[in-house]
């Protein structure tokens, strides 16, 4: 049999979708490395077993998959009916079976990629609606997949650090975070420096006259920023005082 490849021809797609193919199996290898026994496990989301995590990234492949399908057909298929009904379906798949959480995860993961293999080129540009209400191209769903999958293998809490996400997408992710930050004001008067990388990253509030500017490598920064630990960040004030860096504004 001859193995069919993805239509899409855009580099820069195809190298998302690379991204985004690393991170499920960055994912998959964090959870494979968990006995059953431990899913009942704290993760590092307040209130969310692991086993929330792995219902959370199995059912986010379909919503997503449902998003890449209305591109393909110009069917309006929706993430979910509403905000409500997917945290129902997280609770619901928490309390699965291990086998059933596990398959779960390994089959909408592989529906997800087949989808984004056979959408046709063209298509990638069509417009889709996310769960927050934006209208993007199809081409958004492989980032919104690979921000998931790399930062929930972290919050399994199995070993994996944001040092384990490669660079390109903690920046992105801090763009997107920064970003949010700044559309809400919640942003005011911080800075966020990026420490130890070739050319200075710096996001925020950059106008301010006197901000209180938060330091760290990329990796620590990022953590930081989707509220997830302080570690390795420290924050400087108006008149040079240096502090453990505060807890984040709100990410999402």
């Amino acid at each position: 049999m001859v193995a069919r490849h993805d239509q899409a021809t855009d580099p820069v797609l195809l190298d998302g979708l690379l991204r985004a193919r690393r991170g499920t199996a960055f994912f998959a290898r964090k959870l494979n490395e968990l006995t059953d026994a431990e899913l009942d496990g704290d993760s590092l989301l307040p209130g969310w077993t692991r086993r929330h995590v792995v219902a959370h990234v199995g059912y986010n492949a379909r919503a997503v998959a449902r998003l890449v399908e209305w591109a393909a057909t110009g069917v309006e298929t929706p993430m979910y009916p509403s905000v409500e009904v997917r945290n129902h379906e997280i609770d619901f798949g928490a309390t699965l079976s291990p086998i059933a959480l596990r398959n779960l995860f390994d089959h909408s993961a592989v529906h997800l990629n087949v989808e984004w293999r056979d959408l046709p080129a063209e298509n990638w540009h069509h417009k889709v609606k996310t769960v927050q209400g934006r209208t993007v191209p199809a081409e958004e769903t492989v980032w919104m997949r690979t921000r998931e999958v790399w930062v929930h293998a972290v919050d399994l809490d199995n070993g994996a650090t944001f040092r384990d996400i490669p660079a390109p997408v903690l920046e992105r992710l801090l763009t997107d975070i920064t970003g949010a930050w700044h559309a809400r004001g919640t942003d005011k008067d911080l800075v966020v420096k990026v420490t130890g990388q070739p050319s200075a990253l710096v996001f925020g509030d950059t106008a301010a006259a006197s901000p209180t500017v938060v330091s760290g490598s990329l990796a620590a920064i990022a953590q930081w920023a989707t509220g997830r630990g302080t570690d390795g960040t420290t924050a400087q004030h108006d008149g040079g005082s240096v502090t453990p860096a505060p807890p984040a504004p709100a990410w999402i």
